[in-house]
């Protein structure tokens, strides 16, 4: 016979899926939120994820030589441990912690209870309760207190203090190298929807421990008082990536349920009542060790089991919806709330900066006023203008010097240009003439229109008052301003806005100030 006959025990069934292929799958998930640690905490970050990686690959080597076993390294599972013992660290921790963490996972952990698939919790939670217990100081997130140093966003929480929740979502408030929220879900959820890690068990900790929070916090289900929780301490770190792991969750659906649950329930009451806010890993540990306790009485049922004299009705399967548009919808959500809190967090140094941007530019056509004040009847006029306008006035100000007196007026109009909006600041003097113009938004042809910017052009306009006129030429006349060659319409923009601003300050200051 040609074709050879494989007996083997029962099950048959084979899966695509070998651990290689699934370890590479978690780092690659991992990346996310790896990247968005080193960005926000700089060359330190990548020092403690490299050592930690690369001294977990080196201790199941060097364990394995020792041992006499074959050598799994290219399993992916040791730098797994590493990576998320890293993400589990303070950017400031010393450089030997990980290293020592890392050979304490590896070759306590797992190597000493039989490799992959044997270690009864997971190895890298148990690497930083080691870390925790043995080096607190050390592990401290800021072990020396300076001028740019501050509590962790859960210190300050469990002072009753307010948080960013913003900036706890997308790591860049002070905590562990991987605290950004919106980089875990990420990852968690494309992990979610491979179906490579339990939604039984990674949604039932976060519904479990949110649940504990609002009942007992004191709270109740105040949104910011639930987010903030869930936005740090490593909860969702260590639901997704975590409480997940295959070798110490439970085998059963309702099991893996009763565990999320408790490790989530645990975890809200070291956060409320426990002496460290950060200690969801212990929560994690005791639910690793009760994974024996609930696969021993709650049995998953064997594939084609029925009573006996008993068939199994034939149903029509109901329609789902498939996990990875879920999985997408959910991120492309996350995301959008991201970008709004990004902009909600910048809005303000932006608007700081556009004020600074503008007064600098007040500041250069009215140099002797000391303060810019609002003018009530400008602000009238400024109401009642269309919207669509052009020429428009934007903005007007009297500048006043340190004792009150008038040094001039200040005044941002809005032409349109070749290229866009002409957007300059005008300062005029008490009498109303033209003092000087500075551009704050100029978007035209480069050594075309942009010669307005320059001061051949610019100084015509120092002196004059009334209304100006634009010629193609040399202007002769008090009220001819030269066009530039080239650029008549980027130079009409400028002088209808000089024009707009001249006679807006003549209305405007009637009754005088």
């Amino acid at each position: 016979m040609s074709e050879a006959l494989n007996i083997s025990s029962s099950p048959h069934v084979r899966d695509r899926w070998t651990t290689p292929y699934i370890m590479r799958v978690v780092l690659l998930s991992l990346m996310p939120a790896t990247c968005v640690g080193i960005i926000s905490y700089g060359w330190q970050a990548f020092a403690i994820v490299a050592l930690a990686v690369v001294s977990a690959v080196l201790t199941e080597w060097v364990f394995n030589k020792i041992v006499h076993k074959p050598n799994t390294i290219w399993d992916g599972s040791a730098a797994v441990t590493g990576l998320l013992l890293a993400l589990s660290l303070g950017p400031r921790t010393p450089l030997y912690l990980p290293v020592i963490g890392s050979v304490f996972a590896i070759a306590v952990v797992k190597g000493c209870f039989g490799g992959l698939g044997k270690n009864f919790i997971n190895p890298a939670l148990a690497a930083r309760c080691f870390l925790l217990i043995s080096f607190a100081n050390a592990m401290s997130i800021s072990p020396i207190l300076d001028a740019t140093s501050s509590a962790t966003p859960m210190g300050v929480l469990r002072m009753n203090g307010t948080v960013d929740i913003t900036r706890m979502f997308l790591g860049t408030a002070d905590g562990v190298i991987g605290s950004s929220i919106l980089a875990l879900l990420i990852g968690g959820l494309v992990l979610w929807s491979m179906d490579i890690i339990h939604g039984q068990i990674c949604f039932s900790v976060l519904g479990g421990f949110t649940l504990f929070i609002a009942l007992f916090g004191g709270q109740g289900f105040d949104i910011k008082f639930l987010l903030a929780h869930l936005c740090g301490g490593g909860v969702v770190m260590g639901a997704f990536f975590m409480a997940t792991d295959y070798v110490t969750s439970p085998v059963s659906r309702l099991g893996q349920f009763i565990y999320g649950c408790l490790i989530g329930v645990l975890g809200g009451v070291f956060r409320l009542y426990g002496n460290t806010a950060d200690s969801f890993s212990y929560a994690i540990i005791i639910g690793n060790v009760c994974t024996p306790l609930i696969d021993t009485y709650i049995v998953q049922k064997p594939l084609a089991y029925r009573k006996i004299g008993k068939t199994r009705p034939v149903k029509r399967e109901p329609f789902r919806i498939p996990k990875p548009v879920i999985a997408l919808t959910l991120i492309a959500a996350i995301a959008g709330v991201a970008l709004s809190g990004v902009y909600s967090m910048t809005k303000g140094t932006i608007d700081l900066q556009e004020l600074q941007k503008k007064t600098a530019a007040y500041k250069e056509v009215c140099p002797e006023a000391e303060t810019f004040e609002l003018v009530d009847a400008a602000e009238e006029l400024i109401a009642k203008q269309d919207e669509k306008a052009s020429p428009k006035i934007n903005e007007f100000y009297v500048g006043k010097t340190a004792d009150g007196q008038v040094a001039g007026y200040a005044a941002s109009v809005t032409a349109k240009g070749f290229g866009g909006d002409v957007t300059m600041a005008l300062g005029l003097t008490p009498d109303g003439a033209v003092r000087k113009i500075a551009f704050t938004e100029l978007n035209e042809t480069a050594g075309l229109g942009m010669e307005a910017d320059k001061a051949p052009f610019k100084d015509q306009f120092t002196g004059r008052a009334g209304e100006l006129n634009l010629i193609k030429g040399t202007a002769s006349g008090e009220q001819e301003i030269s066009a530039l060659t080239g650029a008549t319409v980027t130079s009409t923009a400028v002088v209808n806005g000089v024009n707009a601003g001249l006679a807006f300050c003549e209305e405007a200051t009637k009754g005088g100030n």
